[in-house]
């Protein structure tokens, strides 16, 4: 598994600024009702939007699901320690990690564990039956820990990029 590539970081003017936070609070804004938003008319809002696409600070545009009402209202994270840290098994883990469906974010990162992996479940048989049927099943893993999360404070897809040039 490759690591993603990094995105260059961009200038933004605050017309781009205005058009990513609204995307980002919205992203089923027709260009007319973002051109209105932003303070454009529609086509150099069109053609900002693209260019802002093609240069990569758009990635996607997704519907946020809420997991209470799909019948996963529980999230855990998972700390994972591998037992080796060669190419070929941090390239296994990462490509099996990715196949199972209640994972919904896998981070490698630096510390005492490897993979910080952030998972949906309906509770806590179904947090067992994930660990025994699909996490313990993949190769190389030395430990696990698990926290339930109690309450999300903060949830956000992505950063607001207004309120971020706002800071010194």
């Amino acid at each position: 598994m490759q690591a993603p590539k990094a995105a260059e970081p961009h200038r933004l003017d605050d017309i781009d600024r205005r058009i990513l936070g609204a995307l980002r609070a919205d992203g089923r804004l027709t260009i007319a009702a973002l051109a209105e938003r932003v303070g454009l008319s529609q086509s150099p809002c069109w053609t900002r939007m693209r260019r802002l696409e093609e240069a990569g600070l758009i990635r996607d545009y997704v519907a946020v699901l809420d997991h209470r009402a799909l019948g996963l209202p529980d999230v855990v994270f998972v700390e994972v320690t591998l037992d080796k840290h060669d190419d070929s098994v941090l390239e296994a883990f990462g490509t099996e990690i990715l196949r199972i469906p209640e994972v919904l974010e896998a981070h490698l990162v630096s510390g005492e564990y490897d993979y910080m992996i952030k998972v949906a479940v309906s509770g806590t048989a179904h947090y067992e039956r994930f660990l025994r049927e699909k996490l313990y099943r993949l190769r190389g893993i030395r430990q696990s820990r698990s926290v339930f999360a109690l309450r999300t404070l903060k949830q956000e897809v992505s950063v607001d990029p207004v309120a971020i040039a706002r800071q010194p």
